[in-house]
């Protein structure tokens, strides 16, 4: 069986050249970590002279917050930082992910499992075969996870990862009890579609990624290449996203954000001065990246100031 057309629009130009993207999901408001990765995902295609994408990851509808995604585009506008595209809404894409799951499924790749966390309890959560009684009203799809399926890939900037997915993660869901995708599915679905060649995205994703290539592989999909950047902590040394002080980055006055995100990735702080106006900032930053300098490490949001 060929596999399956993720595009959803024929008329749709193969990629050519870099193309990246940055994906939030509307859960509240940009905050710095986000920004991070918007503004690190944007220099680097800028730098290679390529597109950028913005595509709102809207599939999670008890975790999405009314005007989020709204609030978010506005965000990214007023930091001057504007798709090439039009955005993708994934909400938008459910026969996409119907049309691949259903190849999966078909090929004995993916199956249909019952089990609940309570029942994967005692294997550590990690699924190698169904234990679950009695079955429940609409069970879960997972993708069949062969035993020996280790994935390796070589990260930009993170360098060599490697992942015994079997043993680590087991089969994973694709398609959740309660009917919304899994991120797992509908990014790998999303990257394809839009012929992202370069994902540039936060480290808390790394390990996320060993699952996107196998899945990438069942589909028969391209893969394209992957940065994962430093995450912003907050002062006790958790991810900044998830604690109280990751407030909304200010867009009324973004130059100081930039110039502090700049810093963060690595950037010489000299290569900014003197600008006052937002294109001026931009245009820099653009002629001054230099990805070679971009830090590995995660960062201390704390007010530190950098070197």
């Amino acid at each position: 069986m060929s596999s399956v057309n993720v595009t959803g629009d024929s008329a749709l130009p193969p990629a050519a050249g870099y193309r990246g993207r940055f994906a939030p999901s509307p859960t509240g408001p940009l905050h710095p970590g986000s920004m991070l990765a918007a503004f690190g995902s944007w220099l680097l295609a800028r730098h290679a002279g390529g597109q950028w994408l913005v595509r709102i990851e809207d599939v999670d509808g008890p975790r999405e917050v009314a005007g989020a995604a709204a609030a978010q585009l506005a965000t990214l506008a007023a930091f001057g930082l504007h798709p090439d595209e039009p955005v993708h809404y994934q909400s938008r894409r459910h026969a996409l992910y119907r049309a691949a799951v259903g190849q999966l499924l078909q090929q004995g790749k993916a199956f249909h499992c019952h089990c609940s966390r309570a029942d994967l309890a005692g294997q550590q959560g990690i699924h190698r075969h169904c234990v679950a009684r009695p079955p429940r009203p609409q069970p879960a799809i997972r993708l069949r996870v062969a035993d020996g399926s280790e994935v390796a890939f070589d990260d930009g900037l993170q360098g060599r990862f490697a992942q015994a997915v079997d043993r680590d993660v087991g089969d994973f869901v694709l398609l959740r009890a309660d009917g919304c995708w899994a991120y797992q599915l509908a990014v790998v679905v999303d990257d394809a579609g839009q012929g992202i060649s370069d994902v540039v995205r936060g480290a808390d994703l790394l390990d996320s990624t060993p699952r996107q290539i196998l899945l990438q592989r069942a589909l028969g999909l391209p893969t394209p290449r992957y940065l994962h950047l430093p995450l912003l902590l907050d002062a006790q040394g958790g991810k900044l996203s998830k604690s109280l002080a990751a407030q909304p980055v200010d867009a009324a006055d973004p130059l100081p954000t930039l110039r502090w995100l700049w810093r963060a990735l690595g950037q010489p702080a000299a290569a900014l001065e003197g600008t006052v106006t937002l294109p001026e900032l931009l245009e820099r930053a653009v002629a001054a990246f230099q990805p070679q300098r971009l830090r590995r490490e995660s960062i201390k949001a704390d007010g530190t100031p950098f070197p």
